[in-house]
């Protein structure tokens, strides 16, 4: 399995950001939750595209929502197994942070890979 986040599936589209928050099905393991839709872009149809986003509602500072950042960039780059191994059609999807407290990078982690187990069981 290759470990990496490359530029192809970065989630960039502004039409699929669009539909991803007007059609998009969600699922959520505290404090994480996962939007997802299915990618019917012609254009990319990269198996998974992949957004993070934290808010400013959380945290003012931007240095903490960098840091949040890329602790899910990392939390998915690492653990992108777990969505990729179950999908047969593409996906878009948008991770989202969403809570005050700043939990350690493991608890993080470890509720990733709950939220990805999840969503591999929704799809079924």
């Amino acid at each position: 399995m290759q470990f990496s986040y490359p530029n192809n599936e970065k989630l960039k589209s502004h039409k699929t950001i669009e539909r991803l928050f007007s059609e998009g099905k969600s699922i959520s393991k505290y404090p994480l939750r996962l939007v997802f839709v299915e990618n019917t872009d012609e254009n990319n149809l990269e198996k998974v595209l992949m957004g993070v986003s934290v808010s400013k509602k959380y945290f003012k500072r931007a240095v903490d929502r960098n840091y949040f950042k890329r602790v899910l960039r990392e939390c998915y780059r690492l653990n992108q197994n777990l969505l990729k191994d179950n999908l047969q059609k593409p996906y878009a999807f948008m991770f989202f942070y969403q809570t005050k407290e700043k939990l350690s990078y493991q608890e993080i982690e470890e509720k990733t890979i709950q939220l990805f187990q999840k969503f591999s069981e929704t799809i079924k």
